[in-house]
């Protein structure tokens, strides 16, 4: 029986050693190490200790080579840095990514002020954090600097090892740091500033993640050096000669440039990268001279500077009256004008820098316009579906259209025809709705009900133009445009024909039928008697021909009542309900009028057998 348990526990020893050797996870072993126990209490719990610790010991070893691999790494990637900028941001992001920190940060040692302000981070939401000094001794980062020694806590807000102050705990606070760890850089026992890991929540930090830091800190703070004394080198050979140094300042700011448009920026990012780089203030016009961008006090009349209007046929930077000016230019097309001033004459490495400006400048508007005119396309294509669609049902498809570019074409718009605009953009100018070019002119449709307002507001804004706007609607885009579009197209003839800037069908009266191509009698026999048609027909009245009796009778109820056979409170009657169809003011002379030649015309087409709605 004795036999048969040594040789059971001989087997889970090797079985355990196995695991061990094929460096299976630590719960596999301590299984394994149940077993063996189970078997042999005694030395299976030696055996036990001895696995897991043997197996603790290869994990340290492999998280060791893989933190000395990843220093290396490191090592690499700061070698290749030129810029200390460049060095501070890689350090304190590798620095977080090593411990798994929340928050990684970096203070720079300031000798004149004798304390340390912050200088990167990675990870930090707070702004105030960001801009933080840490005078010498105050907070877990100044006695670090203090004492040149690391220092941890697992619970700084609660840790009265530390002397706290207002600033540094409100800051710490705001970016809601509970666990720190410090070390300090020093380089030849020369102190360079702080490396800080950070957690949000309140955690201890291993002896080995301190360590790790350190090293880490090590290797930065050599580096940092290093790229430092380049840089003072660098400077030193740069100021034996003022032309290189020219130089150098213009690729320095084009690759600032160059950055602010890689991240994102546009040319507000440009203009006040350059006046802070030259210490002027700085002005982006478009191609029509109208201000785009600005930093700094930008005069009023910026535009009109004889720099301006001399830089626009000149290829170099041109300076007049204390103010420079450059054309922004792009494969042959000027795209604008970028000016400066306030300061004295440019020197020639601030020319090169303002030309470069002027360069990146060129290719953020390029990208602008061809982003636009892209975008211009897209709505060119869904106004000319719209423009050909004959009114009838809402179309899905075209409502989804719409939407993915910002339209609601479900709601009421109007459609405007503009005889003379320049191009579409001077149409919309708000970006709202659709513009395009459509049989030689430029078509608008814009959200709203009122055409006479919508083409008055039009005229308006493309004040530049001579231009003429014919207007109709209100009507749903995604149920066809064609019809309103001829009615938009027939109004702006006449307008153009009348030598009115503005207007809709219903501006225009019957002078819309004596003029332009085509008259559209029967939308102006429904634009002005409609509403009497319409109620003549659901009730089976006849106020037409009461109207028609009236005006024929010269306007008189007593006589209008002996044609018709009937009392004269009927007339009065019937009268009282054609002013609630078309509103009190149908008998103004002006509205007369147009009632009557519109009862005209349909007695005259009823006698010659056309068809009118009304």
């Amino acid at each position: 029986m004795g036999g048969g348990i040594i040789t059971a526990v001989s087997r889970t020893a090797l079985e355990l050693l196995r695991l061990l050797a094929q460096d299976a996870p630590a719960e596999r072993i301590e299984e394994q190490a149940r077993v063996l126990a189970a078997a042999d209490p005694e030395s299976g719990a030696v055996a036990r200790e001895l696995a897991l610790r043997v197996r603790a010991g290869i994990d340290a070893h492999r998280r060791r080579e893989a933190e000395l691999s990843a220093l290396v790494d490191i090592a690499r990637d700061l070698a290749s840095l030129p810029d200390p900028g460049g060095v501070l941001d890689t350090i304190v992001r590798r620095a977080r990514s090593l411990l798994g920190a929340d928050c990684a940060y970096l203070t720079l040692a300031d000798p004149e002020r004798g304390d340390t302000f912050m200088r990167a981070t990675d990870g930090s939401i707070s702004a105030r954090f960001q801009t933080l000094r840490l005078p010498l001794g105050a907070g877990l980062g100044g006695l670090v600097a203090q004492t040149r020694r690391p220092y941890w806590t697992a619970d700084y807000p609660a840790d009265t090892r530390y002397d706290h102050t207002t600033d540094i705990d409100a800051a710490v606070d705001e970016e809601g740091l509970i666990a720190i760890c410090g070390t300090p850089l020093l380089v030849d026992h020369e102190f360079v500033g702080v490396l800080f890991a950070a957690h949000r929540v309140r955690r201890p930090f291993a002896s080995t993640e301190v360590a790790l830091l350190g090293s880490l800190a090590a290797l930065a703070a050599v580096s940092l050096v290093q790229v430092r004394r380049a840089a003072e080198t660098a400077d030193a050979l740069a100021a034996l000669s003022s032309a290189h140094a020219g130089i150098e300042q213009a690729a320095a700011a084009h690759d600032r440039f160059a950055g602010v448009v890689l991240s994102g920026g546009g040319v507000d990012d440009i203009a006040a990268a350059l006046g802070e780089l030259l210490g002027r203030w700085v002005a982006v016009l478009d191609v029509d001279d109208q201000l785009l961008a600005a930093h700094g006090a930008v005069p009023d009349d910026a535009a009109d500077l004889p720099a301006v209007r001399r830089a626009a046929d000149a290829g170099r930077l041109v300076s007049a009256d204390g103010a420079s000016a450059v054309a922004v230019r792009a494969v042959g097309q000027r795209l604008g004008t970028l000016v400066l001033g306030g300061r004295a004459a440019l020197h020639d490495g601030q020319v090169r820098t303002v030309e470069r400006a002027a360069m990146v400048t060129a290719l953020v508007l390029l990208f602008r316009l061809r982003e636009a005119e892209a975008d211009q396309r897209v709505r060119t294509d869904l106004l000319a579906d719209l423009l050909a669609r004959p009114a009838g049902e809402v179309d899905p498809t075209l409502v989804e259209r719409g939407r993915l570019l910002g339209l609601r074409l479900r709601m009421p718009h109007v459609v405007a025809v503009c005889r003379g605009a320049r191009g579409a953009s001077h149409a919309l100018g708000l970006g709202r709705g659709l513009a395009g070019t459509h049989d030689g002119s430029v078509v608008a449709v814009v959200p709203g009900r009122d055409p006479s307002a919508i083409a008055t507001d039009l005229a308006r804004r493309m004040g530049r133009d001579v231009v003429t706007v014919g207007a109709a609607g209100p009507v749903l885009p995604a149920a066809g445009l064609r019809d309103a579009h001829a009615d938009a197209r027939r109004t702006a003839d006449a307008l153009s024909a009348l030598g009115l800037p503005a207007g809709s069908a219903r501006d225009l009266g019957f002078a819309g039928l004596v003029t332009g191509d085509a008259a559209d009698v029967d939308g102006y026999l429904e634009r002005v008697l409609g509403p009497v048609a319409a109620h003549d027909a659901r009730r089976g009245t006849d106020l037409l021909a009461t109207l028609d009796a009236y005006f024929a009778a010269g306007a008189s109820p007593t006589r209008a009542a002996g044609a018709l056979h009937v009392h004269v409170n009927t007339v009065a009657q019937r009268l009282e309900r054609v002013a609630a169809l078309l509103g009190e003011d149908w008998h103004a002379p002006d509205r007369a009028l147009e009632l009557q030649l519109a009862l005209r015309l349909r007695r005259l087409r009823s006698n010659s057998g056309a068809s009118a709605r009304p």
